[in-house]
């Protein structure tokens, strides 16, 4: 079952429990995927579908839960415990939907495939390398870690 269709179904499961809160997330996430889709359509050529990849779904997942990370954030920092409750439960329902996070050895090892096969050596080509890893770990880790791991991996040592 693909990522839109399982939203679909966990929303129906969620209006017969009457869970309110993960009706509500998945429904503003559908909003999102939907918004995508709607976007991306100008950029069509004639008979191509709108329809978003699953790369893109997880995206889409990952820019909500990077949101609501920083609203917690400013939450915890404004002392709202009641609203940064609430943004870290909708935080545990998104990841719901996202795959599992790759462990701290296969990413080393993704990134060192990446840096392999970009042959980057400088700092000045860590796009080429961020380029190649942003579809392989899509979902699956947080990129702006990884930005700062391939860094180190560029920065030469002092």
């Amino acid at each position: 079952m693909d990522l839109q269709q399982r939203l679909i179904t966990e929303m129906k499961e969620g209006m017969k429990s009457g869970d309110t809160e993960r009706v509500g997330v998945i429904r503003m996430l559908r909003s999102a995927l939907k918004n995508k889709e709607i976007e991306k359509r100008p950029k069509l050529t004639e008979g191509q579908e709108a329809a978003l990849g699953e790369d893109e779904v997880l995206q889409v997942i990952t820019a909500a839960v990077k949101q609501r990370s920083e609203a917690l954030l400013l939450f915890e920092n404004a002392g709202r415990n009641d609203l940064a409750e609430k943004e870290k439960r909708e935080i545990a329902i998104l990841e719901s939907f996202l795959p599992q996070p790759f462990s701290a050895l296969e990413l080393d090892a993704k990134i060192s495939e990446a840096l392999a096969e970009s042959k980057a050596t400088t700092l000045q080509q860590m796009g080429e390398v961020m380029k190649i890893l942003k579809p392989r770990l899509v979902g699956r880790a947080d990129m702006q870690k990884v930005s700062l791991i391939v860094r180190e991996r560029l920065t030469p040592a002092s």
